[in-house]
This record gives structure tokens, C-alpha cells and sequence, in this order.
């Protein structure tokens, strides 16, 4: 294994700790209401009309693991969220182990009561991370969208990015795999001034201290440390997704209302139909990749 750079979590300028919680930390139960099962916080993997939200989750977990070639050994999960992916490569996909990386104390102490020893979560951001070995596949769902802070430059937010890479090249061996999904900028610019105050509501509300990469960005960062092997843009998938959570939302409203209060209850129904429109309409994409090290 590589010596570790020395980049840390001050210097690379993503998203804070505080900010993380502001947002995962809302309520484990809130976010039961309208999620499945598995507490799965990211987009669907969608088969045919007749699909549900849960199956689609798992074929998206499963689609994952099996990219990142997850069949035994160690796997480290980069804002592991609620477990819901490390479940499912310890017991479907033959992991030994998985580590499990997230800046919200809500969602480790969740996983840690139904986990064992198989699974080790740690309230850490990736660039403090120092595992005393390389890990065999990792994987990182929904994470790369709080890499860059808002208003970062776009060399800025290319090297934010790269030092992520940097650092997973040396966390796996040659030949290793990243498989990665993260919401993406959209090609659609043109944006009306009430869709614009829309992402401007998303951002200064709900994801704060957050900025959206383009594509062309994560490329970028990935070369000479990784080969892109597939790419694919699933906004279509996340149209779906966020309008099953929307409607889930609303048949629970007075449940959410008595954990959170009314005005989180309608700050989420408002960002999860914003979604829906700016995900249909292609302002925003939905990139999966798998990236193999070189």
C-alpha cells in the first residue's frame, strides 16, 4: 500500500460535518416514513412498470456490488448512509468485511445496532480516513455530491475531486474497482427564474455547502488513477424514485408533521417535487460508473 497523502478533510472544501447532520440527522423514524425498507437514501434501479421502490433499491445495491466486482473480502462504503448496501454486500454478495464511512452520528449509531462484527462505521470524512490496508472494492453512493462546497471554481472542485481519487487508488490494489453513483449537473441550462429559485431553495435548505459536479469534472479527476469502464446517466430512474418518496411523504404527512414539525414536513414535500421536475426535465442527470484502477 501507497503512503497516505496528507490531504484532510480542512483542506479539500466540501461539505462540514454540521452541514451533513443538518441534513441526515433529521430523524432515523422521519425518514422511515417514506424510504424503504432498507433506509435507502439514493436513487432506484427501475425494471418495467410493475416494479416497487424496495426491489429497485436492491437491484441498485446489488448492480453496485457486483460493478465493483464485491465477492469476499474487504469493502469500503464512502457515506455509507443507514447500511443499507453494506447489508446487503455481507450477506448476499460474500464481503468479509466493510467499513463504513458517514459524517452523520444518526445514521452510525443506526447501523451499529444492526450490525456485527463484520461491519465497522465510522463518523469520519473520507480524507481523514487511514485504513492499515488496502481494501479489495469500494464503493460510494450519493457521497461525490458533497465533495465541492458551493461556489467553489470549477479547478477548485476538479481538485477536490482528484484528491478523492488519489486517495482510493490507495486504498486498492491494480486492478481494483470504484463504483460510484452521484447526482451530476444536467445539460438542460435553460432554466426559468422559478426553476432557478428552486435549486436555489434545495441548496440554501436542504443540501447546504454542497455543489453539483458535471460529469466532465469526475472524469477529469479520475485520469491517470483510474480507467472509466462504464458510465451511464439514470435521471430518468431518479424522476421515479423521488416521486415514490413524494407520495410516500404525503400518505405519512401527519406522522412526519408529529416527529419534525410542519414547516421540515413542507421544506421536503417542496424538495422532493422539485426533484421530480428537475431530474425529468434533464437539469440534473444521475451517473453511475465503475471505474477500475490502474
Amino acid at each position: 500500500m501507497s503512503v497516505p497523502r496528507a490531504t484532510s478533510s480542512a483542506e479539500y472544501g466540501g461539505a462540514s460535518a454540521t452541514a451533513i447532520q443538518q441534513h441526515y440527522d433529521v430523524s432515523n423514524e422521519f425518514y422511515a416514513l417514506w424510504l424503504d425498507p432498507t433506509l435507502t437514501y439514493s436513487c432506484a434501479l427501475w425494471d418495467g412498470l410493475g416494479d416497487d421502490l424496495y426491489a429497485a433499491q436492491l437491484r441498485k445495491l446489488d448492480y453496485l456490488a457486483e460493478a465493483a466486482r464485491v465477492n469476499g473480502g474487504r469493502v469500503l462504503d464512502v457515506g455509507c448512509g443507514w447500511g443499507g448496501l453494506a447489508a446487503r454486500v455481507l450477506n448476499h454478495h460474500g464481503a468479509t468485511h466493510v467499513t463504513g464511512l458517514t459524517l452523520s452520528a444518526a445514521q452510525a449509531e443506526y447501523m451499529r445496532a444492526r450490525t456485527d462484527e463484520r461491519c465497522t462505521v465510522v463518523v469520519q470524512n473520507w480524507a481523514d480516513h487511514q485504513p492499515n490496508q488496502q481494501y479489495d472494492a469500494i464503493v460510494s453512493v450519493g457521497a461525490f455530491e458533497h465533495f465541492a462546497d458551493f461556489g467553489l471554481t470549477r479547478p477548485k472542485r476538479v481538485e477536490a475531486y482528484r484528491a478523492f481519487f488519489e486517495r482510493c487508488a490507495d486504498w486498492l490494489p491494480t486492478g481494483g474497482r470504484l463504483a460510484l453513483q452521484t447526482i451530476t449537473k444536467g445539460s438542460n441550462i435553460q432554466l426559468d427564474r422559478q426553476t432557478t429559485r428552486d435549486l436555489l431553495f434545495v441548496i440554501d435548505r436542504i443540501f447546504t455547502e454542497s455543489e453539483l459536479p458535471w460529469p466532465s469534472e469526475i472524469l477529469e479527476a479520475s485520469e491517470r488513477r483510474f480507467e472509466v469502464l462504464s458510465s451511464v446517466n439514470h435521471a430518468e430512474h431518479y424522476t421515479r424514485t423521488c416521486g415514490v418518496w413524494l407520495a410516500n411523504l404525503l400518505a405519512h404527512r401527519q406522522q412526519a408533521v408529529e416527529l419534525v414539525g410542519e414547516s421540515m414536513v413542507a421544506d421536503y414535500v417542496r424538495y422532493l417535487e422539485i426533484c421530480c421536475y428537475v431530474f425529468e426535465r434533464r437539469h440534473v442527470g444521475l451517473q453511475r460508473l465503475l471505474f477500475h484502477r490502474v
